[in-house]
């Protein structure tokens, strides 16, 4: 295999990390409105998630420094184009950062109410956007002759795209309320286990109309297995975690992630965006990539690197795997 084809697998892999360990966060995120009762639950739902939110999103940051070393045209075209969405995500994932460490600083109601509305809004909006950046990408966008963008925002906000937003949005909110219910105790437990059934029900339908519409516009059979089994481990997920088996549930629903977006990046490929004004015109795995030399000695550096920072990562959530309650909630502060 060509090094720009393993680097185009790779940063497919990198982006499934993130939406794997970043979608329960923007879940949790959003159930902080949806599921918590009081304040004391709120702080239950955000300290599940407190000691790994920040380690996530690195998974984030080397999928966009891959992208940018690996394949600058489509980086170039792809944040020139998308300027305003990414903006957007990169604001609300600072504010969302700055309202899990200013939350608790202060004892007035409104000053704490005030974060926690940020933490919701943070959470539910990237959630929303990435799913339609990535409609968008795969779906093609307007480029011309020199690989640039000319189209403009209302251009994204086609159906397609904004119908992958809403996958986005309910899955990872089903995947936050499952790893709620694998991580809290008692009532909250209880009714985490509820709302996750509910959403996980709710995400099929779009999710499989998203799926399907991928599958007639661009997929082939690779992409069809990816959606079978992406629509199979939706299903089991809802069954376990209403039989109470949240392990079985959590797992099952990041498969559900992960194989989503494995079909979308199979049924990109060849190409990293395709251009719907000319064929000729996409930015493929070829005309987009870095030189054989910069992918060689980038996949040596990533040989060696990438495996400590996921022993770390993984230590991280070992250290941190008890499930905690309302009863483990100091008083105010």
């Amino acid at each position: 295999m060509e090094l720009h084809n393993v680097w185009f697998v790779l940063i497919a892999v990198l982006w499934i990390g993130y939406f794997f360990l970043e979608g329960f966060d923007f879940g949790i995120g959003v159930l902080t409105k949806l599921l918590a009762r009081d304040r004391t639950e709120r702080r239950v739902l955000i300290n599940t998630i407190g000691p790994v939110w920040d380690g996530n999103e690195v998974w984030l940051l080397t999928a966009g420094g891959a992208t940018f070393a690996a394949f600058p045209e489509w980086y170039a075209t792809l944040f020139s184009g998308f300027y305003l969405p990414l903006l957007l995500i990169l604001v609300c994932l600072i504010v969302r950062g700055v309202a899990f460490e200013y939350r608790h600083k202060r004892e007035e109601e409104r000053w704490q109410t005030n974060w926690e509305h940020a933490i919701f809004w943070t959470s539910l909006l990237p959630a929303f956007l990435w799913g339609v950046a990535f409609g968008n990408i795969v779906r093609g966008v307007k480029i011309d002759e020199n690989k640039e963008y000319v189209g403009g925002l209302v251009d994204l906000l086609n159906p397609y795209a904004l119908l992958g937003g809403l996958v986005t949005l309910a899955l990872f909110t089903f995947h936050g309320a499952v790893f709620a219910a694998l991580k809290t105790l008692g009532d909250i437990r209880t009714r985490a286990r509820a709302m996750a059934v509910k959403l996980g029900l709710f995400a099929l339908v779009p999710a499989l109309g998203f799926l399907l519409w991928t599958q007639a516009s661009r997929g082939d059979g690779k992409s069809l297995v990816a959606l079978v089994v992406a629509v199979l481990a939706l299903a089991g997920a809802v069954g376990a975690v209403k039989a109470g088996r949240e392990g079985w549930s959590f797992g099952l629903s990041g498969v559900t992630i992960a194989t989503a977006v494995a079909m979308l990046f199979l049924a990109l490929f060849p190409n990293v965006m395709p251009s719907t004004l000319a064929g000729d015109w996409s930015l493929t795995v070829t005309n987009a990539s870095s030189s054989p030399y910069t992918l060689k000695i980038m996949t040596w550096c990533a040989a060696i690197a990438a495996p400590l920072v996921m022993l770390y990562q993984g230590w991280t959530y070992w250290v941190f795997r008890k499930r905690i309650g309302t009863q483990h909630i100091a008083d105010a502060h």
